[in-house]
């Protein structure tokens, strides 16, 4: 009966209509409070925002006060929300409605303090920036101001001491893909075309993403890749099998990138860091391939290639290897003179063996038996030397023959040398390049994280 009594009270001739003050003049002050209770969807392409919070507002209504000693000690009541004048503050960033629960009732104290609490699932529109995707922070503000009410009717501030809001996660479900990190609260008053001032309470909300799921399946199978691809290098150069392997790899990350392209954040704004990432470690892979393909190509069909240059020579076999620490450099320079020492070696041998007309009988004995035996001795010294000039013959085109294999030889070993040499220098200069790409991608990170 006493509360029956009460809202009848309360609500007889109660209008709703009018904002609740005996004195025009009178400000009617709402404070409104925010705790965030769990991050919903994070949509980087519409660039929207879904939480879920729970909002209160308090604000005082003159004509909802009573004497507790007339109503059997009541100093609360609930009253239908329908009722009485509820302040129009509504959310700036509102671009959906959500799907909030529905709240019928609100409390009345006997001294006209209202509180309106309820959960809210908040829609907005928020500025997100995904350039350091998968380690971002996000930034979104919930601006909560009287639409139509200016500062001289309607004034916000805040119910709790802003240290008390800022770190407050008490409700806040951190189970998902984003942390919450604090919320921030500032008021302000704005005026629109010079009409008059209105009041706005901020609150920004700011969270920080989970990058583990996002490590794991992007940053560590294309770091795996390029390690292999590194260690591709270690192959031998003459290899055909390096080609092949650097294919395979270039294959295997353009189905990487096919794969990861749904899990990357697209918007019409920027790129995300990581994009470029991606895009940079492909180039480097064909630039990879395009030097194994340099080098295989040098090092094979050595004879349709004439001698290596003496300035090619002195550049990659003398300078290069001081600068590179090739610790077998000494060995190049011995190979080098091989084949000038076989030259040599094959003349000496050629000008020992030379054969007289005669084959290799004494002339003495010749003329000896030439002179017992005339006739006979010229027809068998003529035939033995028809004989011996087609032996001489097919004994020096075998030592051609054979010199000229050794010149192709000769040649092929040094174009290989020249392609070790020009392999270790591509490598050295790519593996340079990778480590700095490595350090410049880590600080851009660094520095946009801490700012």
């Amino acid at each position: 009966p006493a509360l029956r009594r009460l809202s009848h009270h309360l609500l007889a001739h109660y209008q709703k209509g009018t904002r609740p003050v005996r004195d025009w003049r009178t400000t009617t002050n709402v404070a409104i409070d925010l705790m965030v209770y769990a991050i919903l969807s994070v949509d980087e392409k519409n660039q929207v925002l879904t939480t879920y919070i729970w909002y209160r507002q308090h604000w005082t209504d003159e004509f909802l006060r009573w004497d507790p000693a007339r109503f059997d000690n009541l100093t609360q009541i609930s009253l239908p929300m329908e009722s009485i004048w509820v302040p129009d503050i509504l959310i700036n960033e509102f671009v959906d409605v959500g799907k909030s629960p529905h709240v019928p009732y609100i409390y009345v104290s006997h001294h006209g303090e209202v509180q309106n609490l309820k959960p809210i699932q908040v829609m907005t529109a928020c500025s997100l920036d995904i350039y350091n995707f998968p380690f971002d922070v996000q930034n979104c503000s919930l601006t909560f101001t009287s639409w139509l009410h200016h500062i001289r009717d309607i004034n916000l501030s805040l119910w709790r001491q802003p240290e008390l809001v800022k770190f407050d996660r008490s409700v806040f479900m951190n189970q998902g893909e984003w942390e919450l990190l604090y919320v921030l609260s500032h008021f302000q008053e704005f005026s629109v075309k010079s009409s008059d001032n209105y009041a706005e309470m901020k609150f920004y909300v700011v969270i920080r993403r989970r990058p583990l799921f996002y490590t794991v399946s992007l940053l560590l199978p294309s770091i795996f890749l390029m390690v292999m691809d590194i260690v591709g290098f270690y192959l031998p150069p003459n290899s055909g099998e390096r080609v092949s392997f650097k294919i395979t790899l270039l294959l295997g990350y353009s189905v990487f990138l096919i794969i990861v392209s749904d899990t990357l954040p697209a918007t019409a704004v920027g790129t995300p860091l990581i994009g470029i990432y991606f895009v940079v470690c492909m180039a480097l892979l064909v630039i990879s391939l395009t030097e194994t393909i340099l080098i295989v190509r040098l090092v094979h069909k050595q004879d349709l290639q004439p001698h290596v240059p003496e300035w090619v020579k002195h550049l990659l076999l003398e300078r290069a290897t001081v600068l590179l620490c090739i610790r077998d450099r000494k060995k190049f320079s011995q190979s080098r003179t091989q084949s000038s020492d076989i030259s040599r070696q094959a003349e000496n041998s050629d000008s020992t063996a030379k054969l007289t007309p005669y084959g290799s009988e004494d002339p003495r004995e010749c003329g000896a038996v030439g002179g017992t035996r005339p006739t006979l001795a010229f027809a068998s010294r003529a035939e033995g030397s028809a004989v011996l000039q087609g032996v001489l013959r097919e004994t020096t085109a075998i030592r051609q023959f054979l010199e000229k294999r050794e010149e192709f030889r000769d040649v092929a070993h040094e174009w290989l040398q020249v392609g070790y040499v020009l392999d270790v220098l591509l490598f050295r200069a790519y593996l340079v390049a990778v480590l700095a790409y490595s350090i410049t991608l880590g600080t851009l990170w660094s520095v946009w994280r801490d700012a």
